[in-house]
């Protein structure tokens, strides 16, 4: 038997579509150092009156070995495995 997943939405107000992304990658990189079950990759905002209409967070490509890019979904650099929201080590 399976278990259950529960998925947590909190709204959270930002001025502007950059800010609520920068928001969202901090909230959840620091999520993610408290529990091994947040899915960064998956972080979206949306306008508070459009909330169908969502903006990606993450880049969350697709990489050799399995790895998805951890970068803002808005980045210039080359894609890199590197993921922002582990610990560092």
């Amino acid at each position: 038997m399976s278990e259950d997943r529960w998925v947590i939405h909190l709204p959270v107000t930002a001025p502007d579509l950059l800010r609520a992304r920068i928001f969202a990658r901090t909230a959840a990189r620091v999520l993610a150092r408290l529990s091994a079950r947040v899915e960064p990759g998956g972080v979206t905002v949306s306008a508070e009156d459009q909330q169908g209409v969502r903006h990606w967070v993450f880049c969350d490509r697709p990489l050799p070995g399995g790895a998805r890019c951890g970068l803002p979904v808005d980045h210039t650099a080359p894609c890199t495995r590197r993921t922002p929201w582990l610990p560092r080590r």
